[in-house]
Parts: C-alpha cells; structure tokens; sequence
C-alpha cells in the first residue's frame, strides 16, 4: 500500500470506531464484538485487504500506554492489603493458566511445537479487569472483590509478556534452564529499576513545569519513555511502564495542579479508549487474511482446538478459585491466604474476560522465525480471537446474571465513606473561613456567604452518615441530589448561552464560565 492509501485506512478504521462506539449500545452488545464485526466486514473493501500492521507497531504503539494508564490508576493502599491473593492470582494461575493452554494446543495441534504453544498461553492467560470491573462496581459488588480483580490484571500483563518474550525468544535459540532463569532475572530487576528511575525523573522534572499543557504532555509520553528503552536495553518494558504508572499515580499525582488532572483524566480516558477500539477492529481486518490461512487445515481439527482452549482458560480459573485457593488456608502463617466466601471466588473466577492486552500480545505475533515464515502465527491469532471474544460475551454478557442468582446484595461503604470525607472537608473549610476572617484576609459578607454554603453541605452529608447502610432513602437521596445539581447546572448553561448570544458577554468569558460549569456538573443520575 502507498502512504497515500494508509492515511485512508487509518481514517476508515477510525471511522469504523466511532460506528461501532454508536452501534453497541443500541445492539446490546459489548463493544468488542461490534467493532470486530465491523472490521472484518471492512476488510472486504478494496485495497483493505493490503492493509498490514507491524508486530513492532503493536507493542510500541498500543501496549505501552494500556498498561501504564492501568497502573497509574491503581489502588495503591487497597492492592497492598490484598496483596496475597492478588499475587496468587496474577503469578500462579497465570503462570499455570498459560501452561495448560499450552499444553493443550500442542497436544491437539501437532505440528505446533512447545514455544508457540507456550507464546499462545501467555496471550490469552491474562484478563482484563475493565469490563468486570464496570460491572461489578455498578451493581455494588464487594470491594475486596473488585481490588483483587484491579490488582490481577495489573500485574498479571507483565508476567504474561515476560512469558511471551521468553518463549518468542526460545523459538529462535536454543534456551536452557539455567538460560532462561539468567534471563527472566535480568528482564524483571532490568525493568524495575528503569521503571524506578524513570517515574523519579518525571516526578522531578513535574516539580519544575508550571505550564499545563507541557504537563499534560509529559504524561502522555512518559509510557512511551519507560517501554522503549527499556525494551532496547534488554528489559521487560511493560514492567517498567508498570512500575513508572504506579508510582506516578500514587505519588505524582498531587504534583499537578487540579485543572491538569481533571483534563489529563479525560484525555487518557478518550486515548485508552481509541486505542482498544482500534485494536478490535484490526483484529476483524486480520481476520480475514487469518481465515484465508486456515482454511486449509481441518476444521474439525480448528473447532476442537478452540473450544478446548476457550475451556481451559474459562474453566482453569474457575477450578483455581474454587478448589485451590481454599487449600491456602492451610499453608504457615506467612504464606497462608484467606480465600474469603465461596461466593466471591465464584464472582472473581467468572470474571475472567481477555481484552485488548490479550489482543496485542497475539497480534505481536512474528510474521517470520529466522528467515522462514511463521506457519502458525494466523492460526495461533484466530485461537487467541476466539478466546477475548468467547470471553468477553459468555463470561461478560452473562456475569449480571451470576452476581443476581449469588445475591451479591449493593455495597453501601463508598456512600458511607464520601459522605464522611465531605463531613471533614466541609468542616475544615468552615474552620478556615474562621481564620481568615479573624486575620482580616476576607470580609465579612464573602465569609458568610462561603459559611452558609458549607454549612449546608455537611449538614446533608451527616443526614447521609445517619442512614442505615441499605435504606433505599439513602440511594433516592443520592440520585436526587445528583438529579438537583445537573438540573441547575442545566439552567445555568441555558442562562449564559442566552447572554453570549445576545452579545452581553464575550466569547472569553463565556468559555471560562461554561468550563467552570462541566468541572462542576456530576454525572447524570442511572
């Protein structure tokens, strides 16, 4: 294709995104399925077809931001009281998980040998907490639950790649024991240490940015800045990008100023988003070429493999929260694990869905092993699709129905504790008010009005402190404050169009207000 035809391409395939992001909802169908659907049918366009992404492209340009934004948005304090199951979860069932899958496709495909097998595990071992995530906390699911999840899929990318690297690398040389512990050795402590130094010097160099939109900048390519080099240097780079996000959402964060971070949220918001997207539908593009490869081979042979692969990733999970997690509570004292209900682990063993990490690492697949060919890449792609979509519709579209036939009842403590840190918040304002009064700093008439104001808020918050957990009053009461407030947001903004319109306002002023307006407004009442 000539660069003239890429730039259509690319514009198509965003195109086809924003379809498929309109599409979904109105389908009832996640929107992986959609936008995959839509890019295989895309693909039969002319030129289309010509349309080939880089391995290289895959990991440089997708898999470093997707990894840090998770990392960056992290529980730090939460992750580290879970951190027991969490690192049960994210190294041995992945670990065990990419084996068995492994093991699998070799014994049912024989002309697959063991790194290809093992580099089709590491794909699909890891999940992704997103779109479990989501749910679980719209319905209230337990916490505990959700964080476990969040600290799994965040740990769980860097040993599934680690693996990956292994096993890309043991298929052009030959790897021993020894070989391959020397190696993961220096991968993980490599990218440790670079992800160490890297999130230092952005924090230090944060400290000395005044200017929003350079900071903003620097957020956008620190991800990039920790994966490279630490991929040139030999080093795990997701590793890196994990330990860089982590430590800059848990400690950077309060270096940028509030206006920096409600823009940098939206922006990563949009970016993660467009990026998933797009890997989606690169998968349906390739589709097309991987069914045109596999076409050859027996189909009997391909639906056995896929189903017995779609299984064992599904069911390993399943079989490890509920049989062997429990078993932990035998072990001593320092290894011992608390599994927690029976209802969790089936919640948490159910909400194994692959996403696009598990689409990036199979789409990084090598086209060639040496100066050959790589025979099974296509096949190994069109398993591991078979495992993201089968996941994210069987175990995604029917997980509701899981957390209601378990009656997980609605977690009331995040309404608890908002309405206890709008209590303290409140009264340290009233306190503050009091002291600029008494120095003189503000007059009287602003500090009675700010007083009133914040008298108010906490006044409401005690009134949602005194609720029962379960009152039901407590939820109308939340969804009709919300409710209040984008009601009178809604005035407001019709208030100042109306002025901007009849030109008592300038256009600077009119977007100064109406931002002020989008910060404040809350999210529309479900």
């Amino acid at each position: 294709m000539t660069e003239d035809e890429y730039i259509l391409a690319g514009l198509l395939v965003i195109l086809v995104v924003l379809v498929g992001r309109l599409l979904a909802p109105r389908l009832r169908l996640p929107d992986a399925v959609v936008l995959v659907l839509l890019g295989f049918a895309v693909s039969f366009l002319p030129g289309m077809r010509g349309l080939h992404v880089s391995p290289e492209v895959v990991l440089l340009v997708f898999l470093p931001p997707l990894i840090y934004n998770a990392a960056f948005f992290s529980s730090p304090r939460e992750m580290r009281a879970e951190a027991r199951p969490i690192v049960t979860l994210a190294v041995g069932m992945t670990l065990m998980t990419a084996f068995a899958v492994a093991a699998v496709t070799f014994m049912l495909l024989p002309n697959t040998d063991w790194p290809a097998a093992i580099a089709l595990g590491a794909a699909v071992a890891p999940t992704d907490a997103v779109a479990a995530s989501a749910v679980l906390r719209r319905v209230g699911a337990p916490r505990r639950v959700v964080t476990i999840l969040e600290g799994e899929s965040l740990i769980n990318d860097g040993v599934a790649l680690t693996l990956f690297s292994l096993a890309i690398t043991a298929m052009t040389a030959e790897l021993t024991f020894g070989d391959s512990l020397l190696e993961l050795v220096k991968v993980v402590l490599g990218g440790v240490a670079f992800g160490l130094v890297i999130a230092k010097l952005v924090m230090w160099s944060r400290g000395r940015l005044h200017d929003g939109n350079t900071q903003l900048v620097v957020s956008l390519v620190t991800p990039f800045v920790a994966y490279i080099p630490a991929e040139l240097l030999g080093f795990s780079g997701v590793l890196s990008a994990v330990v860089a996000g982590f430590l800059l959402g848990t400690r950077g964060e309060g270096i940028l100023p509030p206006r920096v971070r409600v823009t940098g949220r939206t922006v990563w918001q949009g970016l993660v988003m467009l990026l998933e997207s797009i890997l989606f539908v690169l998968l349906g593009l390739q589709l097309h070429e991987v069914l045109d490869e596999v076409v050859g081979r027996s189909m009997a042979e391909l639906a056995v493999t896929s189903v017995a692969v779609i299984g064992t990733a599904v069911a390993f999970r399943l079989l490890w929260e509920v049989v062997v997690t429990p078993v932990a509570r035998h072990l001593p004292d320092r290894l011992r694990l608390d599994p927690g209900p029976i209802r969790h682990r089936i919640i948490i063993g159910w909400s194994g869905m692959r996403g696009a990490i598990s689409l990036a690492i199979a789409l990084s697949l090598p086209l060639t092993i040496g100066d050959a060919p790589f025979a099974d890449r296509n096949v190994l792609i069109f398993l591991a699709a078979g495992v993201v979509l089968a996941t994210l519709v069987g175990q995604g579209m029917t997980l509701p129905l899981v957390l209601r036939r378990l009656r997980i009842t609605q977690d009331s403590r995040a309404r608890h504790e908002i309405a206890l840190a709008e209590v303290a918040m409140g009264r340290a304002a009233l306190t503050r008010i009091d002291e600029l009064l008494a120095d003189d700093q503000v007059d009287s008439l602003a500090a009675e009005t700010y007083r009133q104001m914040y008298k108010l808020r906490v006044r409401q918050s005690r009134a949602m402190l005194e609720m029962t957990g379960g009152d039901r009053s407590a939820l109308h009461h939340v969804k009709g404050t919300v409710f209040l407030k984008h009601e009178l947001a809604a005035a407001q903004r019709a208030a100042l169009s109306k002025l901007y319109r009849k030109g008592e306002i300038s256009h600077e002023v009119y977007q100064a207000l109406q931002r002020e307006l989008d910060l404040q407004e809350p999210h529309r009442p479900r």
